[in-house]
């Protein structure tokens, strides 16, 4: 069975810089896309940025562009390098891993395979 685990969640003032990481196990997610959904309190989980099984193909919500980056540091790892962060940006970021890279959108989320269980960041002004 599939594992992902986050870590890297934290508390930071606004303008500052985080970077989650997940890391899989239980099994090779060779083929397998990878990226990062966050929900904040009394919202529902939105989409925030997948990296391609092979690192090539990148998306990211509107959000965040140009201050997230999303990596693939190997097969079962991913990573989000969190920079000028906003309070709005505060929210539980999960982990999610699926096969198909149109699941990775709000809209779509149901279909993801594999998902993490979170961890919380918080940005505070």
């Amino acid at each position: 069975q599939v594992q992902l685990v986050e870590s890297g969640g934290g508390s930071v003032q606004a303008g500052g810089s985080l970077r989650l990481s997940c890391t899989a196990s239980g099994s090779t997610l060779s083929y397998y896309h990878m990226g990062w959904f966050r929900q904040a309190p009394g919202k529902e989980r939105d989409f925030v940025a997948v990296v391609s099984w092979n690192g090539v193909a990148i998306k990211d919500a509107d959000s965040v562009k140009g201050r997230f980056t999303i990596s693939r540091d190997n097969a079962n790892t991913v990573s989000l390098q969190m920079n000028s962060l906003k309070p709005e940006d505060s929210a539980v970021y999960y982990c999610a891993a699926s096969r198909t890279f149109s699941d990775f959108a709000t809209a779509y989320q149901s279909r993801i395979n594999y998902w993490g269980k979170g961890t919380l960041v918080t940005v505070s002004s």
